[in-house]
């Protein structure tokens, strides 16, 4: 299992970072690899991506949402193997700092390969930059969900 972490600080208040991220159908716009999110209710997305060529399909679970502080979530379908967790620190009126943390297991050859050279590692960073890009250019957000799911 190998866990990447990543933290960027954007230049838009807490509730607009965290406001953004929750638009999961989004992501295409600046997570690379990523091809479709679907969002089939309020805690359970279906992802499609493509890494390094292998194209991969898996659901995910949301088991911790708490609006403007983090949002914790684990796949439940596929055969991708991960949880992680996106909280949101406000530094200040205008600035937040978004953190990424996911374990990920590798399953497939290219998957590990795309592992041990530190692909995935600069993968998210890149995700994470252009996370800032995105929001910083928008201004604000392109919906929002302040739902709360507990953990069980």
């Amino acid at each position: 299992m190998s866990k990447v972490k990543e933290a960027v600080e954007v230049e838009v208040p807490v509730h607009t970072a965290y406001n953004q991220w929750t638009q999961f159908e989004e992501y295409p716009n600046f997570m690379e690899g990523v091809e479709e999110v679907r969002q089939l209710d309020d805690s359970h997305n279906h992802w499609v991506t493509r890494i390094g060529g292998v194209r991969r399909e898996f659901d995910t679970e949301i088991v911790d949402q708490l609006p403007d502080e983090r949002i914790t979530w684990r796949t439940t379908g596929g055969d991708t193997h991960q949880k992680g967790m996106v909280s949101f620190q406000r530094l200040d009126d205008s600035h937040t700092r978004v953190q990424l943390v996911m374990e990920i297991e590798p399953s497939g050859l290219a998957e590990k390969a795309a592992d041990a050279t530190g692909v995935i590692d600069r993968r998210v960073k890149g995700d994470m930059r252009r996370f800032k890009e995105y929001i910083e250019g928008r201004g604000t957000e392109s919906g929002s969900w302040r739902g709360r799911i507990k953990p069980q």
